[in-house]
């Protein structure tokens, strides 16, 4: 891993940081490009965030730290996330976490061996209405049953 941002992410950073009249309110969009950039959040990302954005790496890993949006290791490919809350469970996210488990031999927190995917349970992904539901990367996928997922992680090979 590189320990610089590219200089298009670069770029893109000082147009967020100029579009807020704080760096810290830019914060949590620059770890998202951060995480884009490194692949995760490890210090050597904050540090180069830090380096950019002129904010002490602390105040960049505090935030960082209290969200489970930022990995603090590599990831797969793609993130499944699987709602965990009450309307979910009532619904089967249970069945459907244990259907995906099976499905790709990982548990929650882990990384499939191709490095394709990484299973995570969400406390909340908003969307109790359409319950069992997941989010892929930054695609929502609702009502879900087992052939569904069958057919949503088909799109992936």
């Amino acid at each position: 891993m590189s320990d610089s941002f590219s200089e298009e992410s670069k770029a893109e950073l000082k147009k967020l940081m100029d579009s807020y009249p704080d760096r810290m309110s830019a914060v949590m969009n620059a770890l998202h490009l951060a995480q884009r950039e490194f692949g995760h959040i490890s210090y050597e990302a904050l540090e180069a965030l830090s380096k950019e954005m002129g904010l002490p790496v602390q105040q960049l890993e505090d935030t960082a730290s209290f969200y489970t949006m930022y990995f603090k290791e590599p990831v797969g490919e793609n993130v499944i996330w699987v709602c965990q809350t009450l309307p979910c469970a009532l619904r089967g996210s249970a069945d459907i976490f244990d259907y995906l488990k099976e499905k790709l031999d990982i548990d929650a927190g882990e990384t499939t061996s191709d490095k394709r995917f990484t299973l995570m349970k969400a406390e909340c992904l908003a969307s109790c209405g359409t319950a069992p539901m997941m989010q892929v990367n930054d695609d929502y996928f609702e009502d879900l049953t087992e052939q569904k997922i069958d057919k949503i992680l088909g799109k992936f090979d």
